[in-house]
């Protein structure tokens, strides 16, 4: 380092992590809440500070150099246990004080994190929450975030998971009745692919899968979208179908409602797939006193549910 006396802020090292898990220096000012000039500053102080380039830039991506990628592995650890340490020394009082910061899926802002959410908040007001809200699995750690919530993916070892919301839910799918009363009601899976498909798409760009089960049979077809929408969009998706413009396959928790009033009708609801709810996830190294409360309202609806 040219300047011993000149060391890196923990701020500073911060905003390279994030940069780092977002691939992106725009990406990274989002989840933070800064200016892309300020992280792209921040960055260039740093990297002069230790005189070493960390970062490759080129027009399309941003990764890490060989140094960057050992710099970001020794310290993203390193960062949580002080972000945790300073949490708890806020928390030596008998009130839980500090922050919370999820790196949730949008699938579980709709009905199953917002009322958890809420009585978390009444049972510690000296708790402060910030919710990230996207589709792809992050390192949460290196993303400066306490937790993930997440379906089924696979997690790093020393992750630890725990069921959150419903243990089982169902992909549905659903028409409005003034579709399927001009058009032939589909019998089996195929027939979808003659129909009217609402679909959704992921971030990343590929298509939420049409997935059917029935008895041991699995059938995954891909209808041509006539209306696609990004998930963070799937209310305007569901209204799509209740104003009759086709088919649309969800959560069925999501379409329960529409269900129960008429405004939809179920859709080959013997071949309705269920699948694992989502899961809590999180470092078995930093458990700040935040998340440990936040833990444990989960455990006491569980218990409470007999699950």
């Amino acid at each position: 380092m040219p300047n011993n006396a000149d060391v890196p802020s923990l701020d500073s090292l911060r905003v390279f992590l994030s940069v780092v898990d977002a691939r992106g220096f725009r990406s990274a000012s989002k989840q933070l809440g800064l200016s892309p000039s300020t992280v792209s500053e921040k960055i260039a102080d740093l990297e002069q500070q230790l005189g070493v380039p960390l970062l490759t830039r080129t027009t399309r991506s941003v990764v890490p150099t060989e140094a960057g990628r050992a710099l970001a592995t020794r310290m993203a650890p390193l960062l949580a246990e002080a972000r945790a340490a300073l949490q708890d020394a806020a928390n030596s009082q008998a009130e839980v004080r500090g922050l919370l910061r999820l790196n949730v899926t949008g699938a579980v802002m709709v009905d199953i994190l917002p009322p958890l959410l809420d009585r978390f908040l009444i049972l510690h007001p000296q708790v402060r929450v910030e919710i990230v809200v996207e589709d792809r699995l992050v390192d949460i750690v290196a993303a400066g975030c306490d937790a993930g919530i997440r379906y089924g993916e696979h997690l790093a070892k020393d992750m630890i998971a725990v069921p959150i919301g419903p243990k089982q839910q169902a992909l549905a799918y659903a028409a409005a009745p003034s579709y399927l009363a001009r058009r032939p009601a589909p019998q089996a899976p195929r027939d979808l692919m003659a129909h009217d498909a609402i679909r959704l798409r992921f971030s990343s760009g590929a298509l939420v899968a049409w997935e059917f089960e029935r008895d041991q049979e699995s059938i995954t077809i891909d209808p041509p979208g006539r209306l696609i929408i990004g998930v963070d969009a799937a209310p305007a998706a569901i209204a799509a179908a209740c104003a009759g413009h086709g088919v649309v396959g969800t959560f069925g928790n999501w379409l329960a409602p529409h269900l129960e009033d008429g405004s939809l009708l179920p859709v080959l609801p013997q071949w309705w797939p269920v699948f694992e709810g989502p899961r809590l996830y999180f470092s078995s190294r930093f458990v700040p006193a935040p998340l440990r409360a936040f833990i444990d309202l989960i455990a006491a609806d569980r218990r409470k549910d007999g699950t």
